[in-house]
């Protein structure tokens, strides 16, 4: 896994990665990229927002299209896709936005 360093050299700009698509790094579809959650004390991410679209991954394991709230800790990589670790769905929150 990339360290927050390494990851944010390569983001420069939210526009940069706003609406990517998601993946899981066994390559299934999540949804696009909605949001980010800052930690403003620490200048660094604190989670990310995704948007899990109709038949997604995502949305299977969350039970319908919603935004879900998923920590910076599980992104795995930030490029022309965003890469989560596979998960359980008790290890993520769903979000309301």
């Amino acid at each position: 896994m990339l360290s927050d360093s390494k990851m944010s050299q390569n983001i420069l700009d939210y526009s940069d990665i706003a609406n990517k698509d998601v993946y899981t790094s066994k390559g299934s579809y999540c949804g696009k990229l909605k949001d980010v959650e800052l930690n403003l004390g620490k200048f660094a991410i604190r989670a990310v927002v995704v948007g899990a679209e109709k038949g997604s991954y995502l949305a299977q394991k969350v039970g319908g299209t919603k935004n879900v709230v998923i920590p910076y800790r599980m992104v795995e990589s930030v490029d022309d896709i965003i890469l989560i670790k596979d998960f359980e769905t008790s290890d993520v929150n769903k979000g309301e936005k």
